[in-house]
């Protein structure tokens, strides 16, 4: 008989956490999105419906956090230059979605397009590594770089775009090198 997990009262139970997760998981590999449920999940992971739904509104929300959880940090180097910036955050999401736990995303994706929840947990996880994606820029606007042609905000959907329709269609062998090159040419000011 397995032993039951303590409840450490309204906190989050770090156990319970890692047991849902490694549940859907596990779920998700053997099932795809479709199969992870939250009851599906709740019943591998001996916890409570309650506890999912109090933690992760939505099973959008809980897939999400499977991605989240095995997704590791895209940090943005400052390389000196605007260009390079953007090279080194195409190479780190086409290196991270090229393995099997950047694959999922791909399939979560595809999954939003038919399922409310998960389509507005993509959004919201969509906006927060936009704000995140902002900061090259707000380096490149810092260092005097910038063109007032475009937006800096439109900037990072452009790169957020284009790397996004490369994880669609499957070419995460592209030259990074050769997008950054081509998407920031109209960006930055003449020398």
């Amino acid at each position: 008989m397995t032993e039951k997990r303590a409840s450490i009262g309204a906190r989050r139970n770090p156990e319970t956490e890692a047991a849902v997760l490694d549940a859907a998981t596990e779920i998700l590999a053997e099932k795809g999105i479709s199969g992870v449920t939250m009851e599906a999940v709740a019943k591998r992971a001996r916890a409570g419906k309650a506890t999912l739904y109090r933690w992760w509104p939505t099973r959008g929300a809980l897939l999400m956090a499977v991605y989240r959880r095995r997704k590791q940090e895209i940090c943005h180097p400052d390389t000196g230059t605007l260009e390079g910036d953007v090279k080194a955050v195409l190479e780190s999401l086409f290196d991270h979605w090229s393995r099997p736990e950047g694959r999922v995303f791909r399939h979560i994706i595809a999954a939003s397009q038919s399922d409310d929840d998960l389509r507005e947990a993509l959004e919201d996880y969509r906006l927060e590594r936009l704000a995140h994606l902002g900061e090259i820029f707000e380096r490149a606007a810092q260092r005097g770089v910038l063109s007032d042609d475009v937006p800096a905000q439109e900037m990072a959907r452009a790169v957020m775009g284009m790397a996004w329709l490369h994880l669609l269609v499957g070419r995460l062998d592209a030259d990074a090198a050769g997008i950054a090159r081509t998407l920031v040419r109209g960006w930055v000011r003449p020398s």
